[in-house]
């Protein structure tokens, strides 16, 4: 999401990390992490870039999960431009969500935590996949009044990141 070519001080300017340094974000759980990068590795805000054990050829370490405050302010920025463009890439899996989502609890479902979602737009979300389970983006789109399901999940996952949020249905707490 950012690139820090200098590194960056800790928030509470006890350390300063003198290293090229990446602010990134995680696929499956979205979690937010600060990389020390291979020096003179540059990368680029939106770039996808490998931080596993295996095969690291841009990251030299992780230095440690962060928290959304702990973002600089272009990586804030960034976030919801990379989440849209993650969103797209696992269309599959959020597909599959709005198809099997279940309740939280006996009065609250899933599908009711997402932004824009109230029990009118559930039950209708509910009616159409049990007549037919949902294939796309587009067919979410088509079939409920939902404007746009990547920008309402990325949303969600931005709630999720920033808040103390209850229910986590995409991310981990830290």
């Amino acid at each position: 999401m950012d690139f820090l070519p200098t590194g960056r001080s800790s928030p509470d300017k006890s350390r300063y990390v003198v290293v090229p340094t990446a602010q990134v974000l995680g696929e499956d759980y979205f979690t937010m992490l600060e990389a020390e990068l291979k020096t003179g590795t540059v990368v680029e805000p939106s770039e996808r870039i490998y931080v596993g054990k295996d095969r690291r050829e841009k990251v030299n370490r992780i230095l440690g999960r962060i928290s959304y405050q702990e973002l600089t302010a272009s990586a804030k920025a960034e976030l919801p431009v990379v989440l849209e463009k993650m969103i797209q890439n696992q269309e599959k899996r959020f597909v599959h969500f709005f198809n099997e989502a279940q309740a939280v609890t006996p009065r609250m479902h899933a599908l009711e935590v997402l932004p824009g979602v109230g029990k009118k737009s559930m039950w209708q979300i509910i009616d159409q996949r049990e007549r037919k389970q949902f294939e796309s983006f587009a067919d979410i789109q088509k079939r409920i009044s939902l404007s746009d399901p990547v920008k309402t999940i990325a949303k969600r996952i931005v709630e999720e990141l920033t808040e103390d949020s209850k229910y986590r249905l995409f991310t981990r707490a830290i």
